[in-house]
């Protein structure tokens, strides 16, 4: 392990140039021991190679402005863990950024970050995840490529995500807060029970943007879901009201295939719209409510605007949105939606549970410019 001192340009939370000492490491002991030693500013940078798994590490904690960094040296041929439980798993880090890593062959999570268990408390906060491989990850089971509980003001971007568990989610959230999933692939092969990206147990101000979904599961986006109640964060008080998840946005995304492109789930408030949704399974949207606890309202006030929906009649169910028990689809809004049927296009209009304001039914949007749902949304 060798140390030299040089002047990086923070990235993520405020740039600028700051000393920091970095640290350049070739194996898995001088990975361990650079993580024991590491402090704020403190920049790791791994040599191309294997590294194993099982890396778990509590209390990381850089600070505004100098950050922890670890990073592979060449992004073209980065440091790879894998042949493990889990890759990486942190513990309530605070200021941290993982750049050009790749995670794959692990049985569990590919990469793990949450609180701690202190769920009550600020929690692991401001981490970045940027050009991240994670892939081949689980099997059969509830694995996850991306696991992060009771993490706040983060940001995801620029990471590609595939083949994670058959009933897990490329990125699973639970309880986390004011982050950003933006410019990353998540790509699977439609097991039913997956999810590419999941929010829930408490979730809020989450924006899923300009990602490209590819045959990611039964849904593409799970805007809330099903949680226990012992893991919500903050932990539940009172009597309610409750929600899975509150203040989500998904937006100029582009999902190819899934059974459903995004799903609301248990959800409050949330927003989709500027994506194109292309060839799905059964369904663009879903409204449903899974937990039923006591104290949780039902699935409400969600916004599916200016989006384009492409889809061919053998693979659509229910007029495109499905509804189920214990939801208030009433409170729901539709606008400017483009929805066109490939095979038949006089079967275009959907079945909606509210009327739709200024939709398009049954016009070919690749004979039209600068339509609403294009994908094409600016941050």
């Amino acid at each position: 392990m060798k140390t030299k001192w040089s002047f990086l340009a923070v990235a993520g939370f405020g740039a600028g140039l700051l000393p920091a000492a970095e640290v350049l490491v070739c194996d898995a002991a001088d990975f361990r021991a650079a993580l024991r030693a590491a402090t704020p500013g403190t920049k790791i940078v791994l040599a191309e190679g294997t590294y194993g798994g099982g890396f778990n590490f509590s209390d990381l904690r850089g600070a505004e402005g100098k950050p922890i960094i670890i990073a592979s040296a060449d992004p073209k041929k980065p440091a790879v863990f894998r042949d493990a439980k889990t890759g990486l798993h942190l513990a309530n880090p605070a200021y941290v950024e993982l750049h050009d890593l790749e995670f794959t062959v692990l049985f569990s999570n590919g990469l793990n970050i949450d609180d701690g268990g202190k769920r009550g408390g600020p929690g692991a906060h401001h981490v970045v995840l940027r050009g991240l491989r994670v892939h081949d990850i689980g099997g059969g089971g509830n694995e996850d490529a991306i696991k992060l509980s009771g993490v706040s003001d983060f940001r995801v971007e620029n990471c590609t995500v595939e083949r994670w568990g058959a009933s897990g989610s490329g990125i699973d959230m639970v309880g986390c807060h004011r982050g950003l999933i933006i410019d990353s692939v998540f790509r699977h092969t439609t097991p039913p029970a997956a999810n590419g990206v999941q929010c829930k147990g408490g979730s809020t101000a989450i924006a899923i943007r300009r990602n490209h979904f590819m045959n990611p599961g039964g849904r593409g986006v799970n805007v809330g879901g099903s949680t226990g109640l012992q893991f919500f964060r903050p932990p539940l008080v009172g009597e309610g009201p409750h929600a899975e998840a509150r203040d989500i946005r998904v937006e100029g995304n582009h999902f190819v295939g899934a059974i459903a492109a995004v799903a609301f789930v248990g959800a409050e408030g949330a927003v989709v719209r500027f994506n194109t949704i292309e060839n799905p399974g059964r369904w663009a949207i879903r409204i449903l409510q899974e937990n039923k606890s006591a104290g949780f309202v039902a699935c409400h006030d969600g916004q599916v605007t200016d989006n384009v929906i492409l889809f061919e009649a053998a693979r659509w169910s229910e007029g495109g949105v499905n509804v189920g028990t214990g939801t208030a689809p009433e409170t729901f809004s539709f606008a400017r939606n483009w929805w066109y049927c490939l095979d038949r296009p006089q079967r275009s209009e959907p079945k909606l549970p509210t009327t739709e304001l200024n939709g398009v039914y049954g016009r070919d949007p690749a004979q039209a410019k600068g339509i609403a749902g294009d994908g094409a949304w600016k941050e």
